[in-house]
């Protein structure tokens, strides 16, 4: 192993938690750090481990087991920036706080934890535990690329941080780069000229008020969109001529993309369009026979909490539901990712490998 600070490994889920938190997995090198440890950490409680490397980014893809059905388990090992106290966990009141303690590196404890222990008691299924590089930077090199290469199951859950709810649906993306031209023209006589600023906000006000923007659906209440850049003007003396804005717009499951861009298109004729990127929707079937078990299970252990939602956010759930195959979000308890009072309940950690040990269990055949 590179990473010669690691000389034992934890026999706890929060304690190997805690130890995935003190990586500070917010650049390449930490999170190549924290895949290395985890690879040593699963082949030293015997279970089989191939490494994925793609333009410099580590993924770990550990398996145990093997039967007709196969159950992905994903999870990222990298984080969002934070002050530097927020990789020094601690545990207060049942609760462990720390960057990424939710959001989530408490699940993918638990998740390593569960493979351990499969070991031990083979599941009556395959399962492959995914740890990907990159989720919060868009996820194309981890999950993405390990679709491409094939890892590929009936089930995916990613361990994103739900509170048990199991998240079936995800907002689709469409991010769009907008630029508005107007007339320049000396800053006191504006009269003059066409505020490129001011035609631009009009411009966003109209596509706000597109009736694609108040549809519903059984788990949205509508589509979500953000101006979330503007740049334009130079001087404070001068009518800006030119206006760039930056729209996101996460769309719902069963809209189409193309026919948003179009009527955007439509609707601003004198404005330049481009998409920088976009995202598949999710929309796994809440009948789907392995989401089923998942309900049932997650339901018994966790009682009522146990309810299918829809994420407006995206995880990598997306890459596996472009590919057709059911995908869900579904972690442990906790609050506050992202945020300097992340942390994630001990106790939810052992009930969520448990919900998944008994989802292996019960997991036999395709036909079930």
């Amino acid at each position: 192993m590179k990473n010669e600070q690691v000389y034992y490994f934890e026999e706890s889920i929060e304690a190997l938690a805690s130890r995935l938190i003190r990586f500070e997995t917010t650049n390449a090198e930490r999170v190549n750090q924290s895949a290395e440890y985890c690879c040593d950490w699963l082949r030293s409680h015997g279970v089989h481990v191939d490494v994925y490397e793609n333009q410099g980014l580590k993924s770990v893809v550990a398996t145990v087991g093997e039967g007709e059905s196969t159950l992905i388990l994903n999870g990222h090992l990298d984080v969002v920036p934070g002050q530097p106290e927020l990789f020094h966990p601690r545990t207060v009141d049942g609760r462990l706080y720390g960057r990424g303690s939710y959001d989530m590196l408490g699940a993918v404890a638990a998740m390593m934890m569960l493979m351990a222990e499969l070991v031990q008691a083979p599941p009556n299924c395959k399962v492959i535990l995914a740890l990907v590089p990159d989720e919060e930077t868009g996820g194309e090199l981890g999950s993405g690329f390990l679709v491409q290469q094939g890892v590929l199951g009936d089930l995916v859950i990613c361990g994103e941080p739900t509170n048990f709810k199991i998240g079936v649906h995800a907002k689709g993306i469409l991010q769009l780069k907008v630029e508005v031209k107007g007339k320049a023209a000396h800053g006191s006589r504006p009269w003059l000229g066409t505020n490129a600023i001011l035609k631009a906000m009009e411009h966003y006000h109209s596509i706000v008020s597109l009736d694609v923007f108040q549809e519903s659906t059984t788990y949205f209440k509508q589509p979500s969109i953000n101006l979330a850049k503007i740049e334009a003007g130079k001087v404070y003396n001068q009518v800006p001529d030119l206006c760039t804005m930056g729209i996101d717009i996460r769309y719902l499951p069963g809209q189409n993309p193309e026919e948003i861009l179009d009527q955007i298109r439509a609707l601003l004729p004198d404005a330049e369009i481009e998409v920088p990127f976009r995202g598949v929707p999710v929309e796994t079937k809440s009948d789907d026979k392995f989401v089923r078990k998942l309900c049932e299970v997650a339901q018994e252990l966790a009682g009522d909490q146990a309810v299918l939602f829809g994420q407006d956010g995206s995880a990598d759930t997306r890459f596996y539901a472009a590919k057709g195959i059911p995908a869900v979000e579904f972690g442990p308890v906790g609050a506050n990712h992202h945020g300097p009072d992340e942390y994630v309940e001990i106790s939810s950690l052992y009930v969520y490998k448990d919900i998944l040990k008994k989802l292996t269990k019960n997991s036999k055949t395709k036909d079930e």
